[in-house]
């Protein structure tokens, strides 16, 4: 037995997405068969043992023609098998029969009226559906007992043609999986979520969806399917009219209208299949607006204009419910068969405005709904002129048809499509109005897709510019260039970065990483490293002990991400590098005596992550002059080429001569190609080693006592002088004897180290030999300490402070005057 039978039905979604309350339409109980290649029933719901008197064991496996009640067959006789009677209904087209015989290739419905044991007369409804797939089901029927509508409904005659079935995921026949990669065509808008649910109701419960929400209501058979009651009734009196009155009856015009119908139908399906195919091939928005336009002129419209929220133009979110008057819409395309240039200057694309409460554009994104007008009367004209300031548009809207139709996805109007045909066009009609929605309901997707798309590249974009640091061009020895690209990935967001850390003793540390993988957590990931970098750099740590610390912390933050990291560290005044590597690419040195650039050879090392590697450091001396290229693989990893071939181009391109770094950068960029649309990140890091001449280098050793900070004064007043920055030199030795003082009290035994260095600022370090860093403390009027300082901070143009492997080191800089 299927599950299910004994739980009562759950109330059916309304128009407006919520339950319609008590409806006996939401409780119609809904027979599920579908039918193999062969003809014969491969599955039969417990709702189809309930509407035709069969039990399951009965039916399966058997003709299905011999079970369903097929119409036309027999027009004025009964069809008399084993399980009931079937008699014929008037007024339907292609019956049953035909999708069973495979001479339907697309959604067809009708009504049948039957006689089972002990139930009497059932008029029933049915929908065939073909099914497309290596799977031997080839047809899925429902039917519906049309009996458990209430007959006192106002709507109850509508009811006949608003049923709309609906399926998803989780259903418990073969070829159910089939189905369910089709059901975006027949539904487009529905979500997974939603489909699921519904899937839950239809073939596990057997109750039909009888309308989604208000902004998803796609049909799957149209109303123009199934000939409605009032027409039904109108033919019946019309022949008997004929036959009382010895006239021939309208039976043959009635059946050649009733086949124009259904080839109407095709035809609009054909064209919907067409369109669908059309559209949606990128996600790029301005392309995806451009097809939905240029997809439905001149054979469904004359004129077709677009407009998208401003937000949606822009690539921004914006929170759900309805638009209102002062909601600005862009107009983004206009694709239309009238003379070239007759459109443009008066409605041009790119023009944003708002639209009146009044206007039937108004009521289209409000309501979710297409809106027709079938002749734009001269009175609407002028009212819809009236929003174009300057500029008349009566002509080339007065006595046209209109059709207003919603984009949207999800519940949320995205935007609207404006459909005009020229006057000597036939006007839109009800079947233009079902196929103008289901149209906008695919547009809307694909439109949000590609809006989707949009807004998450500029989230990621601008979560990745917050997370890579802002370095100055210059710092103390050295010039910087970066570059960052970023990878043509969804969301385009990496976890490659780059960073330079200022150390003591006007060293450098230049870092360039990589967290394997691509996303928002490979960002996040990425985020934690580098801060943790920069931290651990300011604590002066050694490039092995820096890489082996940061490899602690990755396996406390998790196992799922590895990363590699390159560390190194410029003394500008010894002129060397101190470098490490975390399974990181090697970096590449050009060298300014001749110009010649090298791989560094380092110790690879384990990514970060791996856990348990020891690391290793190596020194290298460089001149002034010599330049530092650190990249990611990105820059150098071709899908299909040894990685050697790619380093071998970075290391020719990074020794061709340059006007300025930045130049410098570009050449290796274009030289590698990373414009032509490489999926990885790429981030590159140039450094110009200029080093510092000994000549702008002062360094005293103070003994542990008081009388050595008036030495230390005078000592820099001194050199200030030599050097020409005498204007500094009164400010220099203030904060000079503050730090010489401090460093005098706490220390342990060392002598004090004093140094000034001249570049293009002037750096003023004291080092001593306590580990505590001292704090910045509000001192009070009558407290002896916590000046010193407030005093630094306050004159300085910056300063800090480091421990290092001997205590610790506080420096500050001043500005150069200008020369």
């Amino acid at each position: 037995m299927d599950r299910g039978t004994e739980r009562e039905a759950p109330p059916s979604r309304g128009a407006g997405g919520g339950a319609v309350e008590d409806t006996a339409v939401g409780r119609v109980p809904l027979a599920v068969v579908v039918v193999d290649r062969d003809g014969l029933v491969s599955h039969w719901s417990t709702g189809a043992r309930r509407l035709f008197g069969v039990p399951k064991e009965d039916a399966i496996g058997h003709p299905a023609v011999d079970l369903l009640p097929v119409s036309g067959a027999l027009p004025e006789e009964q069809d008399v098998t084993p399980y009931g009677t079937y008699a014929d209904y008037d007024g339907l087209g292609p019956g049953l029969e035909s999708s069973l015989d495979s001479g339907l290739s697309y959604p067809a419905a009708g009504r049948a009226r039957l006689t089972v044991p002990e139930r009497d007369r059932v008029d029933v409804l049915w929908w065939a559906y073909p099914l497309v797939g290596p799977g031997k089901e080839r047809l899925l029927v429902l039917g519906a007992d049309t009996g458990g509508l209430r007959p006192d409904d106002p709507e109850h005659d509508m009811a006949y043609e608003r049923i709309a079935p609906g399926f998803a995921l989780h259903t418990d026949f073969p070829g159910a999986q089939e189905l369910a990669g089709r059901l975006p065509e027949i539904l487009p808008s529905m979500s997974v979520d939603e489909s699921a649910r519904i899937v839950a109701q239809i073939l596990e419960l057997g109750y039909p969806v009888l309308e989604f929400s208000q902004n998803d209501r796609v049909p799957v058979t149209p109303d123009w399917g199934v000939p409605r009651r009032a027409e039904r009734r109108a033919r019946r009196e019309l022949a008997a009219r004929a036959v009382a009155e010895g006239l021939p009856t309208p039976q043959e015009a009635a059946d050649e209208a009733e086949d124009l119908e259904y080839a109407a139908v095709r035809e609009h399906l054909e064209f919907l299949n067409e369109v669908s195919g059309r559209i949606g091939t990128s996600l790029d928005l301005t392309r995806t607006i451009v097809e939905v336009s240029r997809a439905v002129v001149p054979r469904f419209t004359d004129v077709a204009g677009t407009y998208l929220r401003e937000q949606v133009v822009a690539g921004e979110g914006f929170p759900d419910g309805v638009p209102d008057t002062t909601t600005m819409w862009h107009r983004v395309a206009l694709e239309h068969t009238d003379e070239p240039g007759r459109w443009d200057d008066v409605v041009p694309v790119g023009e944003a405005m708002p639209f009146p409460a009044h206007t039937p554009f108004f009521q289209c994104m409000t309501s979710g709904e297409p809106v027709l007008v079938p002749r734009i009367s001269e009175e609407m004209g002028h009212a819809i002129a009236s929003q174009f300031e300057k500029r008349d548009i009566r002509p080339l809207i007065t006595n046209r048809s209109m059709l207003v139709v919603p984009l949207k996805a999800r519940n949320v109007v995205l935007g609207f499509m404006i459909l005009l045909r020229h006057p000597e066009r036939p006007v839109f009609n009800d079947m233009d109005r079902v196929t103008g929605a289901e149209l906008a309901a695919r547009a809307g997707l694909v439109l949000d897709n590609a809006r989707m798309y949009t807004y998450q590249e500029n989230v990621a974009e601008t979560l990745q510019d917050s997370m890579l640091p802002v370095i100055p061009a210059r710092m103390a020895g050295c010039d910087i260039a970066t570059r960052y690209l970023p990878g043509t990935l969804l969301g385009r967001v990496g976890g490659d970065w780059f960073d330079s850390v200022k150390l003591p003793g006007a060293r450098t540390a230049l870092v360039v990483g990589d967290v394997m993988g691509h996303g928002l957590n490979s960002a996040a990931m990425m985020g934690q490293l580098r801060t943790a970098v920069e931290t651990m750099a300011a604590l002066d740590l050694p490039p092995a002990q820096l890489l082996r610390n940061l490899d602690d912390l990755a396996q406390r933050l998790g196992d799922t991400y590895l990363a590699t990291c390159l560390y190194a560290v410029y003394d500008p005044i010894a002129s060397e590098l101190h470098l490490a590597n975390a399974g990181h690419i090697p970096p590449v040195l050009v060298r300014a005596e001749d110009g010649r650039s090298e791989l560094l050879d380092l110790p690879t090392g384990a990514p970060i992550g791996v856990g348990g590697v020891p690391f290793e450091a190596v020194r290298v001396h460089v001149e002034p002059g010599d330049r530092l290229v650190m990249c990611t693989d990105g820059l150098v990893e071709v899908r299909g080429e040894d990685i050697g071939v790619g380093l071998a181009a970075l290391s020719e391109s990074a020794a061709h001569p340059a006007a300025s770094m930045d130049e410098a950068c570009d050449t290796i960029i274009r030289a590698l190609n990373v414009t032509g649309g490489r999926k990885d990140d790429v981030a590159l890091l140039m450094a110009r080693l200029n080093g510092v001449e000994p000549e702008d280098v002062a360094e005293w050793r103070l003994a542990l006592d008081p009388a050595e900070v008036g030495r230390a004064r005078t000592a820099v007043r001194e050199q200030l002088h030599d050097w020409g920055l005498a204007k500094l030199a009164d400010n220099a030795a203030l904060m000079v004897s503050e730090l010489v003082t401090n460093a005098v009290r706490h220390s342990h035994g060392r002598p004090v180290a004093l140094r000034l260095v001249r570049g293009d600022t002037l750096l003023c370090e004291v080092e001593d030999d306590d580990h505590e860093l001292p704090n910045l403390l509000s001192a009070g009027g009558t407290d002896e300490f916590g000046r010193g300082l407030r005093v630094v901070s306050t004159l300085a143009r910056e300063w800090g402070t480091s421990r290092t492997q001997r205590g610790k080191t506080v420096w500050f800089e001043l500005t150069l005057p200008r020369r």
